[in-house]
């Protein structure tokens, strides 16, 4: 058994009765939709057309919502259904980014995850989805896909038809019948947030004020770059507007996402060399610097343990994660290996408290291995997230590491300006660090000279490079954070120099995360 549905575009007439069926069935606020019908025009007048598009959850045979959730509350049921339990949620929010259809939203009122789930409790006491039961032209087919003699099925195999996004490989249950381009790809029109018979233009709750400033992608592009974009979108139908749409869900992944890549960034680096010069013995590092550096590491561990339940909408439930995990989520992988590597370091701290010290050094290869990890982890977690082509880019893992070489190395620089028990150490990190810098240019170059596999992720390198976020980019994140401290390494300053560069390239350390999360969640997904 394998459930599905088919829109016929034949038949709709969009008169939203499937979106108040959907509204009145499931209970769900105003403000987000579980179904909701977009529209868009083409053509000039007197040749113009009207599409209608019903969009919601696609049931995907390879759901990547239910791959990024940590706890399985969004899972398939054997019947092909993508359902959700809102008991199990903690609302990281990452079943929105993996999502390529942004068919989940945030419930103003649960504070849980939640999307169509094909009125699983009316299929199974054998009724129809309650936006087919109501549809007046029969315009919403549902039924088993994998019976032969279902409408449904006759439908699939005597149609042609169309399905949304295809090249995400996702395989959806959803296809439409005379779908059309310039309604089911979103960056065919611009989303405004200002339609027919719409003076919303944002969310409620959680999405409260987020859209407004976000729902035009290029509003802030000078005329020049306007016409840079339009190469861009030389697939795009001048004449195809959209007209009617649901509200835009805004940035979801805020500052606290953010935040905590980049303070676990700082406990993985700052840590990670003094222990590796230990070992290695190119330094012979003082007892202080290795105590102070594990407890500066564990601090800004927590910090990034405070971000990361900050950013959840269900914070009491963050210890779902790790007592009700779901292991092919990235999130759980994280938060084992925040814990893991949490737990080394204090035992190392326990283990040289009480002078065993020939047993805690047999520590430090298993924490500088967890390092790596604690750094690249959220590359992975991105990378599921499939809605957002721009973090799919391999690159991503070795900007991350990179963020934790230049963050960690920048950090003990800083403090070498104030405790001199770090003089040993700064020849060795000076290099490290004016090495990475160059390695840091050379992934920029490399992230933003090469072809990108989709518009998306082409839009989102544009955004960055030219526009939104050129300024901070280059201004930022590749002039103050890199080549200023370059420039400052290459004179052989004194410490307080030092010092100065360093906090520089912690800035641009910062400004380059804050960028690297905002950019892609600016784009339009349906």
């Amino acid at each position: 058994m394998n459930f599905g549905f088919v829109i016929d575009n034949r038949n709709c007439i969009g008169c939203h009765a499937c979106t108040v069926a959907c509204k009145a069935e499931n209970d769900v606020p105003i403000g987000v939709n579980r179904t909701w019908v977009k529209y868009v025009e083409k053509g000039q007048f007197p040749n113009t057309r009207r599409i209608f598009s019903v969009m919601r959850c696609n049931h995907c045979e390879d759901a990547p919502c239910t791959t990024i959730c940590p706890t399985s509350a969004l899972y398939t049921r054997p019947d092909g259904i993508v359902d959700f339990n809102n008991e199990r949620c903690i609302a990281c929010k990452s079943c929105t980014q993996a999502c390529p259809y942004d068919a989940i939203y945030l419930d103003p009122e649960t504070h849980t995850a939640a999307k169509c789930n094909y009125c699983a409790h009316r299929v199974d006491v054998g009724l129809k989805p309650a936006c087919v039961n109501v549809c007046p032209t029969e315009a919403i087919i549902s039924g088993d896909l994998d019976d032969p003699i279902s409408k449904i099925s006759k439908l699939v195999a005597g149609e042609q038809l169309t399905v949304r996004k295809p090249e995400k490989g996702t395989i959806p249950n959803l296809f439409y019948v005379e779908g059309d381009h310039a309604s089911l790809v979103p960056s065919q029109t611009q989303r405004s947030g200002r339609y027919l018979w719409n003076s919303q233009s944002s969310g409620v709750g959680h999405h409260s004020g987020n859209s407004g400033s976000n729902s035009i992608v290029f509003d802030n592009l000078n005329s020049s770059d306007t016409q840079k974009v339009s190469k861009i979108d030389e697939g795009l139908k001048q004449t195809a507007r959209r007209v009617y749409d649901a509200p835009n869900k805004g940035i979801l992944w805020g500052w606290e996402v953010a935040g905590y890549i980049f303070t676990k960034a700082i406990a993985a680096g700052i840590l990670a060399f003094p222990m590796l010069f230990q070992l290695t013995g190119l330094v012979n590092v003082p007892d202080s610097v290795l105590w102070t550096s594990a407890i500066l590491s564990l601090v800004f561990l927590g910090l990034t343990g405070v971000l990361l339940i900050k950013d959840l909408d269900q914070p009491k439930r963050f210890l779902y994660v790790l007592l009700r995990p779901h292991w092919t989520s990235w999130l759980v992988k994280g938060g084992y290996t925040i814990t893991a590597y949490g737990g080394l370091v204090t035992l190392w701290g326990v283990l040289k408290y009480f002078e065993l010290a020939s047993l805690a050094d047999l520590l430090i290869w298993p924490i500088l291995i967890l390092s790596v990890l604690l750094a690249v982890y959220t590359a992975f977690l991105f990378g599921q997230a499939k809605g957002r082509d721009f973090w799919q880019s391999p690159l991503l893992s070795v900007h991350m590491l990179l963020h934790a070489v230049v963050g960690g190395s920048a950090a003990l620089l800083l403090m070498s300006a104030f405790w001199t028990d770090l003089l040993p150490l700064v020849s060795l990190l000076k290099g490290i660090l004016f090495w990475s810098l160059v390695v840091q240019l050379f992934s920029f170059a490399a992230e933003f000279l090469s072809s990108h596999p989709t518009e998306d992720a082409a839009k989102a390198a544009y955004m960055i490079t030219h526009g939104t976020f050129r300024t901070k980019f280059w201004g930022g994140v590749v002039i103050v954070g890199n080549v200023i401290p370059l420039l400052l390494f290459s004179l052989n300053p004194g410490l307080l120099t030092v010092a100065a560069a360093s906090v520089l390239v912690l800035i641009g350390v910062w400004l380059s995360v804050r960028i690297w999360v905002l950019a892609p969640q600016m784009l339009p997904l349906s």
